[in-house]
Order: structure tokens, then C-alpha cells, then sequence
């Protein structure tokens, strides 16, 4: 059995990921426990984001994937040098993105492929990649900042509803 590909975000009630300036203090609104994403971290075998936020100033301590709860590959899709990675516990990849996919999905086994952030889930989902959204929802409007999904001019893309759980929801992608 080969893991899915799931893009596991939290987002602001009006669809932003980041706020102005890159700004993520607003994640800290605790919603309490959630089971959808306790089965996240049980079932990932990889973990993808992108470079973005992957600077010298990145704190590796403190923003470990679901807080160190979860352990495993993390591949950061970017276009900067891997020579000049901040992190050499990372696996830095570029190119085409099926590539890079297929890469952290054989490294995950017969676990899923987390990925995260604006960029890499959109090209994931562009590129028919995606299997899985687990997205949740804090109470909260940001106004501005990194929207959760835009790919103008991009196919639709359906999903059914798996689970809903308070403002988490689990969706599978129709194809």
C-alpha cells in the first residue's frame, strides 16, 4: 500500500493561512484537542513545506512539525542552493514537482505525505497529486495575508467531506 498525498493546514475563518508579513502568532488560538489531526500525525511518514520560511532566523527548535509530536523525513521544495541549507537534517528537493512528490512518498513507506504552506500543496493540487485535505478552522478574521489556496486560472477541484469534526474537516478529493 502507497501513503496519499494530504495537505494539512489550519486557516483563519476568512481563508488565510499567514497574515501580513509572513505572521503565524495568531495559530496559537487553542481549539483543544482535535482526533483529526492526532490521526495526521499517526499516519504521516513524511513531511513537505516549502522554503519560504526556511531562513538562517528559522528556529528548528521550536517549529518542528506538530511541535515535535511527529518525527520522520522533512523535505523543503525550494529553489534556493541545498548547499547554503540552514538545516542539514532536511532534504532539500526542486525541479518538477511529481518528482519531488514521488521522492517524500517513497520516503514515508507505506505512511502519507503531509505537505504545508501556500505554494507546495497548490502545485500538488495543480498537478493531481492531491488525495486529502485535513484543514482547520480558528475563529478568527485576519483581514490580509497568505489565502489558503489561489491558482488563477486552475481546474476545479471537488472534494467530498470524510469527517467533520467542530471546525476541522476531512475532505477527499473526486477523481
Amino acid at each position: 500500500m502507497t501513503g496519499k498525498v494530504v495537505w494539512h493546514m489550519t486557516m483563519s475563518l476568512d481563508g488565510f493561512i499567514a497574515g501580513p508579513d509572513d505572521d503565524l502568532d495568531w495559530y496559537s488560538a487553542d481549539t483543544g484537542p482535535s482526533e483529526l489531526a492526532d490521526q495526521v500525525i499517526r499516519t504521516t511518514g513524511a513531511f513537505m513545506c516549502g522554503g519560504r520560511l526556511i531562513t538562517e532566523d528559522y528556529d528548528f527548535e521550536t517549529m518542528k512539525p506538530y511541535g515535535g509530536a511527529w518525527t520522520g523525513p522533512i523535505f523543503v521544495y525550494t529553489h534556493k542552493d541545498p548547499a547554503t541549507a540552514p538545516d542539514p537534517s532536511m532534504t532539500y528537493v526542486s525541479g518538477d514537482i511529481r518528482e519531488a512528490v514521488a521522492t517524500a512518498l517513497a520516503a514515508a513507506g507505506d505512511k502519507n505525505l503531509v505537505v504545508t504552506g501556500g505554494t507546495v500543496p497548490r502545485l500538488c493540487t495543480d498537478a493531481g497529486l492531491l488525495d486529502e485535505i485535513v484543514l482547520h478552522i480558528l475563529p478568527i478574521l485576519l483581514g490580509e495575508g497568505i489565502p489558503f489556496y489561489a491558482s488563477p486560472g486552475a481546474k476545479r477541484t471537488e472534494f467530498t467531506l470524510l469527517r467533520a469534526e467542530g471546525m476541522n474537516f476531512h475532505l477527499q478529493v473526486v477523481k
